[in-house]
């Protein structure tokens, strides 16, 4: 990691500076000001991966041949359309009518739907195997649920990471609204790492402010150790972590923030059902981590099909744990469960609605 302090009289300057140098794949490590004649200096420290020499090692074949498909842009292209020759060779010769009319039907559905055809193959093959055999128990194997709560998410602290826009924001502020109208007595804590974004930390704050939750910011490593150091004070801690954008990658960024290792934390990736195979690809590699624990899909009711939330499982292994649609707090978050899940993807129908409002908990 390459580290640099910028110096300058405003720290809008010098972000701006940042910004001009490294783009937004900087991270701030520290803030600081200090006295120099009478005036005051601000000093910004920042560290951006990837930009020192790193240790030679002896490269495996299998590290050559990744490297090569994965960060020459044209080879990764190339490869991709190999695979998609191979999938239209393949395709004639996945007889649909040697399944049972029921699964046939299944599949065909799930083909108009957007699932990918490397997906409907392995589903074919499972099924070819017993005329008998329900989709949905194979389709279950492939894209797991498993909702959020304290019986199947016991950490402390939760991150949601993710491109910008997709709303983790407001899904970090339903979570806490819910955990508070749960547990009334429980100390919760919200933070904001996107120091990029101001108004989604101001938003964050703002809603922390009117319903009696902790308020943290966190800027440099620092902030973070001061959190995990202080976590005993708190049941639950919920993080917003800034978009990644070009070669930055999260399990670096988490590692830089000193959040791997033995950090009680599970992150969970916020994903819109709205963007091309390749986008969900290159989201997939680019937050990939050992922390990466379930996939929150959100702003389904803006959606007209849901391929993607089995063809982002399927690649991923991910569970999925929440489901979000809608732009209110009230009525609008719901952890996942197979029923609503199922129905979502064959009948195009939104889990049903609590009457209990989260909104109650501000």
């Amino acid at each position: 990691m390459r580290v640099k302090t910028f110096r300058g009289n405003s720290t809008a300057s010098i972000f701006a500076e940042i910004k001009a140098e490294f783009g937004d794949s900087a991270v701030i490590l520290s803030n600081k000001s200090v006295e120099e004649g009478g005036c005051k200096i601000h000093e910004i420290m920042v560290g951006v991966e990837g930009q020192e020499t790193p240790v030679q090692t002896q490269p495996t074949r299998d590290d050559v041949l990744g490297d090569a498909i994965n960060s020459i842009p044209e080879w990764n292209q190339e490869w991709n359309q190999i695979k998609g020759h191979m999938m239209a060779l393949l395709k004639p010769q996945m007889n649909l009518n040697l399944l049972a009319p029921r699964q046939r039907l299944a599949l065909e559905y799930l083909e108009r739907e957007g699932v990918e055809g490397k997906v409907i193959m392995s589903l074919f093959h499972d099924l070819r195997q017993d005329p008998s055999k329900q989709i949905l128990p194979v389709l279950e194997n492939i894209a797991q649920v498993c909702p959020f709560g304290q019986k199947n998410w016991p950490q402390k602290i939760h991150a949601l990471a993710g491109p910008h826009g997709v709303g983790k924001t407001s899904t970090i502020i339903r979570l806490a609204l819910k955990e508070k109208k749960d547990n009334p007595g429980a100390r919760i804590c919200v933070a904001s790492a996107d120091q990029g974004q101001g108004k989604g930390r101001l938003v964050l704050r703002h809603y922390a402010d009117l319903s009696g939750l902790e308020f943290k910011d966190l800027a440099t490593r620092d902030d973070f150790a001061a959190l995990t150091g202080e976590s005993h004070k708190f049941d639950k801690i919920f993080i917003d972590l800034p978009g990644l954008s070009g070669n930055s990658e999260l399990e670096s960024w988490l590692a830089v923030c000193g959040l791997t290792g033995t950090c009680d934390i599970a992150v969970h990736l916020v994903m819109n059902p709205y963007f091309a195979p390749a986008q969900y690809t290159a989201f997939l590699k680019r937050y990939k981590s050992s922390k990466l624990k379930s996939i929150i899909w959100t702003k389904l009711d803006e959606s007209c099909s849901y391929g993607a939330l089995i063809n982002t499982s399927y690649e991923s292994g991910l569970p999925v744990s929440l489901l979000s649609y809608g732009s209110g707090l009230r009525n609008s978050l719901k952890s996942a469960i197979e029923k609503d899940f199922w129905r979502l993807i064959f009948k195009h129908q939104l889990p049903k609605k609590d009457e209990t409002s989260f909104a109650k908990a501000v």
